[in-house]
């Protein structure tokens, strides 16, 4: 199987050893090797240059390199009847559950005070905010929204999950669509954003949803921690909110630009805490695992997993 690996970000190498390692009979092929277009029938991608995918006429699938698939929905020329295969991995999730499990309770337990304490040698010891008393909120419960839901739920954080449709998540308090999306902002102290980048979630959360937060938890200010896409947050509209003391503190670590340029605002920020986009970083090999397996279903006639409906968009 002739398999076109696609990617600026990520080491074509690594990529191709995993393949070998884990199936001989993948061959994987940087688009600078590709003689015929007619030889390629799957695509692994992350990026794809605007028309590429449309040149491959016996492609079968189109593979995704990370959880989203915007990088690869913006490519108004996609050939049809492709489908688009989301990559779902425990391991990616669990990264990014760790990640905003660490975040939260650097949050909850004022990390940040202590450390400036630590730098003014002060010893100033008060009672710790307990996870018990803090309510979390998750902006989009697909399968990473429900995995970190799951961990700071086992943590003892009170959680509560939006999104489009309401979900079945034990001890996780659910609300959906934009009747209930009041309710769900005033009752979260620190609000989590792992929405998808879709027309509608484009610049959704600014000013008017950050106002929105709970002003009466015991963090004393509502926190941001934003880990899906940076496309759906606005970040001057973060900034005012921070400067006006609406909102305590920022973690992003997605942004509308990336690499974050050198003159936002956000790198130096008191209250904002910046990552390079790594709170969930794909493992090839569990990638790679997946994307052979559902390879094979398709061979053998079964339907694939994860694929995208490309009209929501995820």
């Amino acid at each position: 199987m002739s398999i076109l690996f696609i990617s600026d970000v990520d080491s074509f190498d690594n990529w191709d050893a995993v393949f070998r390692s884990k199936d001989p009979r993948a061959q994987l092929v940087e688009c600078e090797d590709v003689d015929d277009p007619a030889s390629i029938e799957y695509a692994l991608a992350w990026n794809p240059p605007d028309g590429l995918l449309a040149r491959l006429p016996r492609l079968k699938a189109i593979f995704s390199l990370g959880a989203g698939v915007d990088h690869i929905l913006r490519d108004h020329t996609l050939p049809k009847g492709v489908p688009i295969v989301r990559a779902v991995d425990t391991n990616l999730a669990m990264r990014m559950a760790e990640y905003v499990v660490l975040h939260c309770l650097i949050l909850s337990r004022q990390q940040r005070r202590l450390d400036a304490q630590q730098v003014k040698r002060l010893w100033v010891s008060e009672l710790p905010v307990f996870s018990s008393d803090v309510r979390v909120g998750i902006m989009g419960l697909g399968h990473l929204g429900r995995y970190v839901a799951e961990r700071l739920r086992d943590i003892g954080f009170q959680v509560a999950g939006w999104s489009t449709g309401h979900k079945e998540i034990p001890e996780v308090a659910s609300f959906a669509g934009e009747g209930e999306l009041a309710s769900f902002l005033q009752r979260t102290d620190i609000l989590v954003s792992l929405l998808p980048h879709t027309p509608k979630t484009h610049g959704f959360i600014g000013t008017s949803i950050l106002r929105q937060l709970s002003r009466d938890g015991v963090l004393g200010g509502p926190a941001f921690i934003s880990v899906g896409r940076g496309t759906v947050h606005v970040e001057d509209d973060i900034v005012e909110a921070l400067d006006d003391g609406f909102l305590s503190a920022a973690v992003l670590d997605v942004f509308e630009r990336e690499p974050l340029p050198e003159g936002s605002p956000l790198w130096r920020h008191p209250r904002v805490t910046v990552t390079p986009h790594c709170a969930a970083v794909t493992d090839p090999r569990s990638i790679v695992s997946s994307v052979l397996a559902n390879i094979a279903r398709l061979e053998r006639g079964d339907s694939l997993e994860n694929v995208v409906n490309v009209e929501r968009g995820y």
